[in-house]
Protein backbone atom coordinates (compact mmCIF):
# COMPACT_ATOMS: atom_id res chain seq x y z
CA UNK A 1 0.00 0.00 0.00
CA UNK A 2 1.21 3.27 -0.93
CA UNK A 3 2.16 5.97 2.05
CA UNK A 4 -0.39 7.97 0.75
CA UNK A 5 -2.82 7.74 -1.86
CA UNK A 6 -3.26 10.39 -4.74
CA UNK A 7 -6.74 11.12 -3.66
CA UNK A 8 -6.34 11.90 -0.36
CA UNK A 9 -2.61 14.53 -1.30
CA UNK A 10 -5.22 15.95 -4.02
CA UNK A 11 -7.54 16.55 -1.43
CA UNK A 12 -5.07 18.13 1.05
CA UNK A 13 -3.94 20.42 -1.78
CA UNK A 14 -6.95 21.92 -2.82
CA UNK A 15 -7.80 22.59 0.83
CA UNK A 16 -4.26 24.37 0.95
CA UNK A 17 -4.47 25.96 -3.05
CA UNK A 18 -4.44 29.78 -2.00
CA UNK A 19 -1.36 28.73 -0.42
CA UNK A 20 0.10 27.46 -3.63
CA UNK A 21 1.95 24.71 -1.72
CA UNK A 22 4.13 22.32 -3.76
CA UNK A 23 3.98 18.30 -2.33
CA UNK A 24 7.19 16.52 -2.95
CA UNK A 25 7.95 13.14 -2.09
CA UNK A 26 9.82 12.53 0.61
CA UNK A 27 11.29 9.15 2.45
CA UNK A 28 7.95 8.61 4.15
CA UNK A 29 5.23 9.80 2.34
CA UNK A 30 5.04 13.33 0.89
CA UNK A 31 6.28 16.76 2.11
CA UNK A 32 4.12 20.04 1.34
CA UNK A 33 6.44 23.14 0.80
CA UNK A 34 5.54 26.66 0.47
CA UNK A 35 7.70 29.90 0.67
CA UNK A 36 11.04 27.32 0.26
CA UNK A 37 10.19 25.78 3.07
CA UNK A 38 8.24 22.43 4.12
CA UNK A 39 5.63 23.44 6.19
CA UNK A 40 3.79 19.77 6.13
CA UNK A 41 3.76 15.98 5.80
CA UNK A 42 1.34 13.43 4.54
CA UNK A 43 2.25 9.81 5.55
CA UNK A 44 -0.31 6.84 5.81
CA UNK A 45 -3.50 9.43 5.21
CA UNK A 46 -2.79 11.47 7.87
CA UNK A 47 -2.03 15.58 8.05
CA UNK A 48 0.95 16.92 9.53
CA UNK A 49 1.68 20.78 10.43
CA UNK A 50 4.80 22.25 11.30
CA UNK A 51 4.87 23.65 14.84
CA UNK A 52 6.52 25.98 16.94
CA UNK A 53 6.29 26.73 20.67
CA UNK A 54 3.57 29.31 20.01
CA UNK A 55 1.44 26.42 18.50
CA UNK A 56 2.07 23.34 19.53
CA UNK A 57 -0.37 23.92 22.37
CA UNK A 58 -2.97 24.39 19.80
CA UNK A 59 -2.35 21.06 18.68
CA UNK A 60 -1.99 19.56 22.17
CA UNK A 61 -5.38 21.30 23.61
CA UNK A 62 -7.13 19.84 20.57
CA UNK A 63 -5.73 16.50 20.87
CA UNK A 64 -3.46 15.95 18.53
CA UNK A 65 -0.07 13.95 18.80
CA UNK A 66 3.59 14.54 17.13
CA UNK A 67 4.75 12.73 14.32
CA UNK A 68 5.72 9.12 14.72
CA UNK A 69 7.63 6.18 13.32
CA UNK A 70 9.01 2.55 14.22
CA UNK A 71 12.71 2.50 13.42
CA UNK A 72 14.93 -0.83 14.48
CA UNK A 73 11.60 -1.84 16.91
CA UNK A 74 11.43 1.24 18.52
CA UNK A 75 8.91 4.29 18.17
CA UNK A 76 10.66 7.91 17.51
CA UNK A 77 8.46 10.72 17.56
CA UNK A 78 9.23 13.80 15.79
CA UNK A 79 7.44 16.66 17.67
CA UNK A 80 8.27 19.16 15.02
CA UNK A 81 5.05 18.29 13.23
CA UNK A 82 1.53 17.31 15.00
CA UNK A 83 -1.54 15.79 12.96
CA UNK A 84 -4.13 18.27 11.83
CA UNK A 85 -7.40 17.80 14.07
CA UNK A 86 -9.62 16.12 12.12
CA UNK A 87 -12.09 18.93 12.98
CA UNK A 88 -10.35 21.16 10.44
CA UNK A 89 -10.69 19.45 6.99
CA UNK A 90 -14.00 20.29 7.18
CA UNK A 91 -13.03 24.21 8.36
CA UNK A 92 -10.96 25.15 5.21
CA UNK A 93 -10.62 28.81 6.46
CA UNK A 94 -9.40 27.49 9.83
CA UNK A 95 -7.00 25.00 8.44
CA UNK A 96 -5.32 27.54 6.34
CA UNK A 97 -4.55 29.27 9.23
CA UNK A 98 -2.78 26.79 11.06
CA UNK A 99 -1.08 25.89 8.12
CA UNK A 100 0.18 30.17 7.61
CA UNK A 101 1.25 29.27 10.98
CA UNK A 102 3.16 26.25 10.32
CA UNK A 103 4.67 28.07 7.38
CA UNK A 104 6.05 30.70 9.68
CA UNK A 105 7.47 27.64 12.38
CA UNK A 106 9.20 26.28 9.42
CA UNK A 107 10.62 29.71 8.42
CA UNK A 108 11.58 30.29 12.26
CA UNK A 109 12.92 26.93 12.71
CA UNK A 110 15.24 27.55 9.31
CA UNK A 111 16.81 30.74 10.85
CA UNK A 112 17.45 29.00 13.82
CA UNK A 113 19.67 26.86 11.85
Amino acid sequence: MPSVTPQYRDFILDLLSPLQPLARRTFSGVGLFADGVMFGLLVREAFYLRVSDATRGNFEDAGSVPFSYDRAGRQVSLTAYYEVPERLLEQPDELRQWARDAIGAAHMAKRRR
